[in-house]
């Protein structure tokens, strides 16, 4: 057992069964559900670790694969590790690298040993395993690391997928094998496609494995989101009560509160950062296309709910302005608008928990919004 690692829940709402926690990590507490900005080359997109402070980012995500390839994993264990090289001094998590392999769809092989593919810097063949992936998460040396895992596309055969399972957990199983650090929390990861037996099978199998939290993989690669919230119910409810439980790449706001009632503690996703340099904002009153020409003279601010440094300071007009001529100051206020919204919903969510008003405080969410809670598009 990590000493360092753990999981405390703290309250379990009354009208809704979601849970409020605190994570125990060797750089930091983490309250619990959490929205993880990701930062996938050790940096948060236009955005400094100071910034990340002053909103309140508890724990940020970096992408091995990537950090692999470059700077590669060697240099920043001689840099003291990530939290050292990147100066972030709050909890930090790693993925694993297999969700990009998957992204590489058509430039890889899949194989018992691991997973040949094509390097997208330069072209060159690549090959990365289980046991690279931990001992590269290992030097890199985040709070938290992911198993190397495969990453199916969605919708595949059930023998695929079940092929698929098996691979994946004799994979968990090589990597938990090597994991030498002891100041990291290795996490495994359930996959299972949407198939309710194998979401059971993988999930059963991969807790005997005692690692220290649990990721549910696998969604938000093409499926509808009642397919997706099948896959977190499916998967879920075999997943120990006392240890994390990390939904893995979303970050809409719908998602996000309906994966929450399900009981899930963690959520990633580049959503907030990606849609803010093509200058659309999350806001209190929707989505915002800040480049629409009706704010060309909007001399108010980004949110008029939001109390951000950006919103604080700067209009819609300007920061309009400065996206439609590409300028990096409008990419950087824009970007760090929408983490500090998720991060804002995100407290709201664990005061609802606290206060057992959970269950109110999403459907008044989802009505304000006109989310419905089978297939919403979300932002």
């Amino acid at each position: 057992m990590n000493k360092n690692f753990k999981l405390e829940v703290k309250h379990v709402c009354k009208q809704s069964g979601a849970r409020y926690g605190v994570l125990h990590t060797p750089h930091g507490e983490v309250e619990t559900p959490v929205f993880m900005p990701v930062g996938t080359l050790a940096s948060v997109k236009f955005v400094s670790p100071e910034e990340l402070y002053d909103m309140n980012a508890e724990i940020i995500l970096a992408n091995t694969y990537h950090l692999w390839l470059r700077p590669g994993a060697d240099l920043i264990e001689k840099a003291g590790g990530l939290h050292k090289f990147s100066n972030y001094k709050g909890p930090m998590l790693t993925d694993s690298g297999g969700f990009q392999v998957f992204l590489l769809s058509e430039n890889r092989t899949i194989k018992e040993e691991g997973v040949e593919f094509k390097n997208h810097i330069n072209g060159s063949m690549e090959f990365m395993s289980p046991e690279i992936s931990i001992k590269a998460q290992n030097k890199i040396g985040a709070d938290v690391i992911m198993s190397f895992d495969e990453c199916p596309p969605y919708p595949v055969s059930h023998e695929y997928m079940k092929d698929s399972v098996e691979r994946t957990l004799r994979w968990a199983k090589r990597g938990q094998a090597v994991h030498n650090n002891k100041n990291q929390a290795l996490f495994g990861i359930v996959q299972g496609g949407e198939f309710e037996d194998l979401r059971e099978y993988s999930a059963k199998e991969t807790v005997k494995m005692d690692f220290l939290g649990y990721s549910i993989g696998g969604t938000s690669v093409g499926e509808s989101k009642e397919v997706m919230y099948k896959m977190v119910d499916y998967s879920i409810k075999h997943l120990p009560k006392d240890k994390p439980r990390y939904l893995m790449g979303v970050g809409s706001a719908d998602a996000i509160l309906e994966s929450v009632l399900r009981g899930v503690d963690m959520f990633d996703c580049v959503l907030p950062t990606r849609i803010a340099r093509h200058g659309t904002l999350m806001t209190s009153e929707g989505r915002v296309n800040i480049k629409n020409k009706k704010y060309e003279e909007d001399f108010g601010p980004l949110d008029p709910a939001c109390d951000c440094y950006s919103c604080k300071n700067y209009t819609r007009a300007y920061v309009r302005h400065l996206i439609r001529v590409n300028e990096g100051l409008g990419l950087r206020l824009a970007s760090i608008h929408n983490l500090h919204f998720l991060i804002s919903l995100m407290e709201d969510v664990r005061l609802a928990i606290r206060e057992d008003r959970f269950l109110d405080f999403k459907n008044d969410y989802f009505e304000k919004f006109g989310y419905n809670s089978i297939d919403s598009v979300g932002f």
